[in-house]
């Protein structure tokens, strides 16, 4: 059983709970419903976010693919509705809210719904530029993570993401895929990422958290036989960049010796490391660049305000006092929901410049 299976039947009995009182309390805004019905209710949500998780784990079907979509999108109408609930009681312990009220109240949920699955399935195109002093040549990188190939987002992520790439081949030398390309709620086959090799450029990835879930070497070979470079705890040149991809140490995996002498004088060097730790050592010890995701910028509100107060640098790109960068990019999946609001879904092209030329 993986992580990510312990994890989802662990919390599955709470989640239930919540279900209930969050569905017996909106209820009660339109009208009292008998707690059997709400019962039965909370058992059918509660079987929805398990079972196709299962099958999934085997192989992965239309109909899987669509029970974990609707899972998803209940999960965050639920967060949604909740927030909408403790409004109108809120309001109604000071004034009487006349019933149409409340129901335009509730109403917000569906509408709001459209516009955040629109936002999650629109991959768009970001730029940002990043000045160095002496650049030895001036490139520019194709920045993506977080694609989360899985029930929620299948094979049609993939071809949306080559498709974007396909567009930059004639603006980026290369790609650079920092972490979780799968998110383990579906397995992994061999063919998976195919549509990768598509891409007329050098594509390079270094896992995640999640992609350890639908097993590292299931997702390694989908990589290899798709033409993509995988960095596990390795150095790759190209041109004048040194990158060096550092694997999210994940259960009993050992964590290598990061030192100075994967610095490489004359090139640009680069972290690309999934989360957006560790950002004042590896500038101390020469790194250039740090390319990062796992965030997703929150996702959504009020997500967004808690991965703010949780991650010092949650998206986009910062500077520090020793003049080097690390890079957030919010992803182009998204976790377990196919839900976005107030982040894009993106990839993100990072322009190297020397600021003597400018």
């Amino acid at each position: 059983m993986s992580f990510r299976t312990r994890r989802v039947m662990f919390m599955t009995p709470f989640y239930m709970l919540f279900e209930f009182f969050l569905l017996k309390y909106t209820f009660a805004v339109l009208g009292n419903v008998n707690d059997v019905y709400i019962i039965l209710l909370t058992v059918v949500i509660g079987l929805l976010h398990v079972v196709p998780m299962f099958l999934e784990a085997e192989k992965s079907t239309k109909l899987g693919r669509l029970c974990q979509t609707v899972d998803g999108v209940w999960m965050w109408a639920s967060v949604m509705f909740l927030i909408d609930i403790l409004i109108i009681y809120l309001i109604g312990a000071f004034v009487q809210l006349p019933f149409w009220i409340r129901v335009i109240l509730l109403a917000i949920v569906p509408i709001l719904g459209i516009y955040n699955y629109y936002k999650a399935h629109k991959l768009v195109v970001n730029e940002k530029t990043i000045l160095l002093e002496n650049l030895p040549c001036e490139i520019s990188i194709a920045h993506l993570s977080d694609v989360h190939f899985g029930s929620v987002r299948h094979k049609e992520i993939i071809r949306k993401v080559v498709d974007k790439l396909k567009e930059l081949e004639g603006i980026c030398e290369i790609a650079i895929i920092s972490g979780d390309l799968a998110d383990g709620s579906s397995v992994v086959e061999e063919d998976d990422f195919l549509e990768f090799k598509k891409v007329n450029m050098p594509i390079l990835f270094t896992p995640g958290n999640h992609d350890f879930y639908p097993g590292i070497e299931n997702v390694f070979k989908a990589c290899k036989k798709a033409g993509i470079i995988v960095l596990d705890n390795e150095s790759f040149e190209f041109e004048c960049l040194n990158i060096f991809g550092l694997t999210f140490s994940f259960e009993d995996r050992d964590v290598p010796k990061i030192d100075d002498s994967l610095i490489r004088e004359g090139f640009v060097n680069i972290i690309n490391y999934h989360v957006p730790y560790y950002f004042d050592e590896f500038s101390k010890i020469g790194f250039d660049i740090q390319l990062s995701g796992h965030t997703h910028g929150g996702q959504f509100y009020p997500a967004i305000n808690f991965a703010n107060r949780m991650f010092e640098y949650n998206m986009g790109l910062f500077k520090n006092d020793l003049g080097k960068y690390i890079h957030v990019t919010t992803g182009v999946g998204s976790m377990d929901t196919p839900m976005r609001w107030g982040t894009d879904s993106e990839i993100v092209v990072l322009k190297l410049k020397d600021n003597n030329k400018l």
